[in-house]
């Protein structure tokens, strides 16, 4: 097992990073071989017109001197001055608040230099977001952030004593949450927040221990994101990397170790969307889920490129596909994921959270390639800060595809997927009898998580309200004992499954279907079944 700073040090921080306080978390030494991550030879590369050295502006390295005034000059200076220019941290430890990012501006962190956030939550102000951030840009354009640097946001002890003045009356929060005992999210930095934003670059460094979400980049367009490492569960809400309503977005060759979603696209704008995004090479882990679309999903996602990832002791869902609040995801394409130790490989969900709003739609989703291994037991115990328990009694849950009555999935297509599930499902625990399937609650207006209907009634795969399931080379293996069917299609239009296999023990139906219309199982194999040994229920 490598401790964090073993971690780090192997992941190509500087050493100089070592000041954080959380120090103990730990990963599986097997589980990930950061060392390959290599940036993409095509990025773009940039020429300077003039270089500012924060030192010469008064910063000064020694980890306990505030610089907020001597960085911020030198990124004005640099603003200000014709054509693009950077602005470097050199070696050393450069404790700072918030930053504010300008136009033509690349603030590189140079190796064995760290740029250390502030303990204190009065030297950071509100972005116009109304966010707090450590580094934060606004309507700005042709401007980045670079180098082998890192970014350390101290967010467990900036958290702690922001929850410490909130307590003791110092500084009374009128958002603070009762019942999770911590600040909300509002009052927490995050690392980067980008607003509105053109032609950003973000390339090679380490973001660490935020307070919140690492980094936000809202209504932004062209976004390269290249060989980054994001390494955060320091607190609560450590999303890795948030995109929110952005166009023309690139997230490649990236490690991402996040107590939240580890790569997250929301959509918090109802006429606006996520469109033209690529996610690819990424090695992920996190104490939520892998790839994430929503919860946030008022406009939508679409056109978006997913291929080449690798996921870890993730405790929710490798990926997670959800539109939720109206908006439209759609023209999604997922190829060659590998999960292991992550306790739910796909989850797709159309439901209606915007109780009185329009209901969203869900189609053209198209995942190949995809091999994923279940454990019987929480995959992230070797967290710090794991995700919170699931809050019921249930046996392992399956994939699941899911709509609404009278809104419905459409044209989902799988292909080439394995799937190892640990079986072990006990009726004492809980249990839904394949002619009651009806028992499976709706919850259409509920928080979409693959737990969100506690117990279903298949071991690998449960799809509801579907129109257009195109189930291809589908191989799922439960490795002990199940006595759910693998299989659970219920009020599902023109679905198709050919190629398959179910490596399951028990004589019971391995394929179930409720008011299912135009179904064909072809070509495959179940295990001990007969191929046309499908359980017609309601038909």
């Amino acid at each position: 097992m490598f401790r964090r700073r073993q971690f780090i040090k192997a992941s190509g921080a500087s050493a100089l990073a070592l000041h954080s306080s959380v120090t103990s978390a730990t990963i599986p030494a097997s589980a990930v071989d950061i060392g390959n991550l290599k940036a993409d030879p095509n990025r773009d590369a940039f020429a300077f017109d003039s270089v500012f050295d924060i030192t010469d502006h008064g910063a000064v390295g020694n980890g306990s001197t505030l610089n907020t005034e001597a960085i911020q000059a030198a990124i004005d200076a640099a603003g200000a001055a014709p054509g693009r220019s950077r602005v470097v941290v050199p070696q050393g430890v450069f404790l700072t608040g918030h930053l504010r990012l300008r136009s033509g501006v690349e603030l590189h962190v140079s190796e064995n230099a760290t740029v250390l956030g502030s303990t204190d939550i009065y030297q950071y102000g509100r972005t116009g977001r109304n966010w707090y951030a450590l580094i934060s840009a606004e309507g700005a354009s042709g401007f980045g952030i670079s180098g082998k640097g890192t970014i350390d946001g101290q967010g467990r002890e900036l958290a702690l004593n922001i929850k410490d003045m909130h307590l003791t009356g110092r500084r009374p929060l009128n958002s603070y949450n009762e019942r999770r005992k911590r600040a909300n999210e509002l009052e927490r930095p995050k690392l980067l927040e980008f607003y509105r934003c053109e032609k950003i670059h973000i390339y090679d460094v380490t973001l660490m221990n935020a307070a919140m979400w690492v980094q936000t980049h809202e209504q932004c367009r062209h976004l390269n994101i290249d060989n980054i490492r994001v390494i955060s569960d320091a607190y609560w809400n450590n999303d890795g990397i948030d995109i929110v309503d952005s166009q023309d977005v690139r997230i490649t060759n990236c490690f991402v170790n996040s107590a939240d979603d580890a790569i997250c696209l929301k959509s918090e704008t109802p006429h606006l969307a996520n469109e033209r995004v690529l996610i690819s090479n990424c090695t992920v882990r996190s104490s939520a889920s892998g790839v994430k679309f929503g919860t946030a999903s008022k406009g939508g996602f679409k056109n978006i490129r997913i291929e080449n990832i690798k996921v870890f002791d993730t405790y929710r869902s490798a990926i997670a596909l959800e539109s939720v609040d109206g908006g439209a995801l759609e023209d999604v394409s997922v190829e060659n994921v590998k999960a292991t130790n992550t306790g739910n490989a796909i989850f797709i969900r159309l439901g209606h959270r915007n109780v009185n709003g329009d209901v969203g739609t869900l189609k053209n989703v198209v995942i190949r390639n995809l091999r994923a291994e279940i454990p019987f037991e929480r995959p992230d115990y070797a967290y710090e800060l794991r995700g919170p328990a699931l809050n019921a009694f249930f046996n392992p849950i399956p994939a699941s595809i899911t709509g609404m009555p009278g809104h419905q999935v459409e044209e989902i297509r799988l292909e080439d997927i394995e799937i190892s599930y640990p079986g072990r499902a006990n009726k004492g625990l809980a249990y839904i009898p394949v002619n009651r399937l009806d028992w499976v609650p709706e919850k259409k207006s509920e928080y979409p998580e693959f737990s969100m209907f506690h117990e279903l009634p298949a071991w690998a795969l449960y799809v509801r309200h579907t129109n257009g399931i195109r189930l291809e080379n589908i191989r799922v293996t439960a490795r002990e004992d199940d006595f759910r069917p693998a299989f659970v299609f219920d009020d599902v239009e023109n679905v198709g499954m050919t190629a398959s296999r179910i490596h399951a023990n028990g004589t019971h139906h391995q394929v179930v279907t409720r008011n299912t219309r135009q179904s064909r199982f072809t070509s495959n194999s179940l295990g001990e079944l007969a191929p046309d040994k499908v359980l017609k229920i309601d038909e």
